[in-house]
């Protein structure tokens, strides 16, 4: 029997009961928040009896809930001016002042709160309600379904319906390495990928069991079959995630030489997470491949710092400076999400529960005297917990409606780990609990694709991986900016003057000099304002001399600075540098004098041999870029620990060659061809993954792709052939 509209008689009717449970818990929980706070009063000064006291809880409770769904989604559109970081905070404040209002209109009259008594009613109550909803929808699929489904069918109502071709969800798992992820689950802590994997003992029992063909006996196991393959992947030598999400959406990592670097024609640092930067940065690649990017056919972008060509965005920071409208809903994720006033208590309480986690997590080491440890103090418990919380939410939650509705192709970047990682450390039990976490998210994406319009294949990938290891300047006292100053002749602050590291730096300019540096100091000063700017990208480390507007080659720094070179070359705490060279084009400098022209490079010798293979090409490209700094220098390696330092303050880190930084990984359904051909080698640079990801769309009949005319290949191809070109050129 059919009800309204075509909706069954039954499920109305469990909406009303379910709704009627709901009012009957929040009641409730009114009644006992009022016997409990003496701010909060649901009687008269003189007294009422209990069932004038249960009858003002109700109203209280069906009030608040109305005011809920109703001034709710009202609110969160100017929520949307607030800045994301606090959005958690103004949620308590929001939804108390709700509650208070709900007290106000109440019929009986009886109701009043001190506001910030309000504020922890609202919270309560908000939480039980979405609690008690979620406990008794869980057996129901069909509420389940629509529940769903509700704010996809807005969306898309009036669009044609969706293909039955399957889509297709990439799921980046910022920083997460392919050692890391093999780990987690052989550790237990990531049970959905185990299960796509099939690892462990690969068994599965079911309760009634499969006959043993070998002796006819009833077995209580078979063997789980996998379901996805997992494929380690390199990076660039800039491993961090503006080259490498640029590469994966856009097709081209082209003069993206690390996280941020100094452009002399520009005269500007570039910084990849900054929203005018990355906008830059996606018309550079557009341009540079021709192509509008991964995403540009019935495509959705959230929570990247690109757009990947998406139509449908959310959280994407290169749209982030334009003025909002149509074309730029950056933010519209939010407001799809807090629309749904338990939704947003539910995360403003994880939110808090977040901050107080890291204050006693940070503590706890502060305490043990746990080394390696950086400073998480200031804001840094709330940018956690935006990061492992808020984001995560508002991502998964915009996921979720894009596979609903239908659409083709999906890119999500979750950058929890990432962010507890540089912190906590890369193998920390922080970050470990953060994986656990992201697991149940992948979970929740699997089950719903069961209730999506079309069939769903979910791909999981990272951008690069995080080396562990102490700070340059906890190992030796003093900044790799403090060390450059110091090769120049420049003034180095007292705290590194102190240090061991420090005297070894001015000694090690005396002997550059063949004589004592305060005899000829001034004569290679440069002058006032055109002191060396000195960036840092995890254990990479860039120096440009801004006054000079070309590239510096080796032979005019020395003659600029003759000590320079010789002292970061032979710090212990650098592994190697590149400069350019006016007779062999680009030369590669490490300890003991080693000077290695890049055409006679490889990964088997020289200062290039302990980083692993494809170390070499990596840096021959990197020397191509435009943008390429004076001096590129790259913290040693120490492959039986793995350990790198840091030239930030991270004990976790990642944006330079050396350990589990540079093997991000590939975790794709086995019904979508390899990503490699057997025998072939993994895949090289976040470009070759693009064209692996294209390939995918293009075996599930998704966007077209476009081809070059001549050689019948992607236009990511072409991106790598200019790269080529330019190489040749330079060298």
């Amino acid at each position: 029997m059919r009800g309204v509209r075509g909706v069954p008689w039954r499920w109305v009717v469990s909406q009303i009961g379910r709704s009627v449970t709901v009012w009957a818990a929040s009641t409730v929980t009114m009644l006992v928040l009022a016997a409990l706070l003496p701010d909060f009063r649901l009687q008269s000064a003189d007294g009422d009896s209990l069932t004038r006291i249960a009858v003002t809880a109700a109203c209280g409770a069906g009030a608040f809930g109305i005011l809920s769904a109703v001034v709710w989604p009202l609110l969160v559109r100017l929520l949307l001016l607030v800045p994301a970081l606090f959005l958690g905070l103004l949620v308590f404040v929001l939804n108390g002042s709700l509650l208070l209002l709900a007290l106000r209109v109440n019929p009986s009259g009886r109701g009043a709160a001190a506001p910030q008594t309000a504020v922890i009613v609202a919270a309560v109550m908000s939480a039980v309600a979405s609690a008690t909803g979620a406990a008794l929808a869980v057996r129901d699929d069909e509420a389940y379904r629509r529940r769903l489904h509700r704010l996809a069918t807005r969306r898309r109502r009036s669009d044609p319906p969706c293909p039955t071709t399957p889509g297709l969800v990439f799921v980046q798992l910022d920083g997460v390495g392919h050692d890391v992820l093999t780990a987690a689950v052989l550790k237990g802590l990531m049970p959905t990928v185990s299960r796509w994997l099939a690892t462990g003992d690969g068994l599965q029992r079911p309760a009634d069991g499969l006959r043993n063909p070998a002796d006819g006996r009833q077995s209580t196991e078979h063997r789980i079959q996998p379901t996805h393959r997992l494929t380690p992947w390199r990076t660039d030598w800039s491993s961090q995630t503006g080259a490498s999400q640029l590469g994966i959406l856009h097709g081209s990592t082209f003069d993206v030489p690390a996280f941020r670097w100094y452009e002399k024609d520009r005269g500007e640092v570039m910084v990849c997470n900054r929203p005018t930067s990355a906008a830059e940065l996606q018309r550079r690649a557009i341009l540079h491949t021709g192509d509008g990017g991964l995403l540009t056919v019935d495509g959705a972008s959230r929570g990247n710092l690109f757009s990947g060509g998406a139509g449908e965005q959310a959280l994407v920071l290169s749209i982030a400076t334009r003025r909002r409208g149509r074309e730029n809903r950056s933010r519209a994720g939010y407001f799809a999400y807090f629309s749904d006033p338990a939704s947003a208590v539910r995360t403003a309480l994880s939110f808090v529960a977040e901050v107080a986690r890291e204050v006693g997590q940070s503590t706890r080491a502060r305490l043990r005297g746990q080394r390696p440890r950086v400073g998480r103090g200031g804001l840094y418990p709330l940018v956690r917990a935006f990061a492992t919380v808020v984001e995560r939410d508002v991502v998964v939650a915009a996921v979720m409606g894009d596979m609903l509705a239908g659409r083709t192709a999906v890119y999500a970047d979750l950058v929890a780990y990432d962010e507890v990682a540089h912190h906590s450390g890369p193998h920390s039990r922080d970050a470990e609990k953060v994986l656990q976490r992201l697991d149940r998210a992948l979970a929740l994406l699997q089950q719903v694709a069961e209730h999506a319009p079309r069939p769903y294949r979910i791909v999981v990938l990272s951008d690069h991986g995080q080396s562990p290891g102490e700070t340059f300047h906890a190992r030796y006292g003093l900044t790799l900016g403090d060390l450059v100053r110091a090769g120049c002749g420049l003034p180095v602050p007292r705290r590194a003057e102190r240090t061991r590291s420090g005297a070894e730096a001015r000694a090690a300019v005396r002997a550059a000099l063949r004589r004592p540096v305060e005899e000829k100091g001034e004569r290679y000063r440069p002058a006032r304002g055109a002191e060396p700017v000195v960036l840092a990208s995890g254990n990479l480390g860039l120096v440009s001399f801004p006054d000079v507007r070309h590239r510096m080659t080796k032979e005019e720094i020395e003659a600029r600075h003759p000590a320079l070179l010789t002292t970061l070359a032979h710090h212990p705490g650098i592994g190697f540098l590149l400069v350019r060279s006016e007779e062999h084009g680009g030369v590669v400098l490490g300890a003991h004098g080693a000077e290695i022209p890049l055409a006679e490079l490889d990964d088997v010798s020289g200062p290039l041999a302990r980083f692993g293979p494809g170390a070499a090409d990596a840096v021959r490209r990197a020397h191509s870029f435009p943008h390429t700094a004076d001096i590129m220098v790259n913290s040693a390696y120490h492959p039986a620990d793995g350990e790198v330092l840091a030239f930030e303050e991270q004990i976790g880190s990642h944006g330079g060659l050396g350990g589990a930084q540079s093997r991000p990984f590939l975790l794709s359904p086995l019904d979508l061809s390899a990503p490699v051909g057997e025998g072939e080698e993994e895949p090289a640079g976040a470009e070759q993954v693009h064209r692996v990801l294209r390939r995918w769309l293009r075996e599930l009949n998704g966007p077209e792709v476009p081809l070059t005319a001549d050689t019948g290949t992607d236009t990511g191809t072409d991106a790598d052939a200019d790269a080529d070109a330019e190489e040749e050129r330079v060298a």
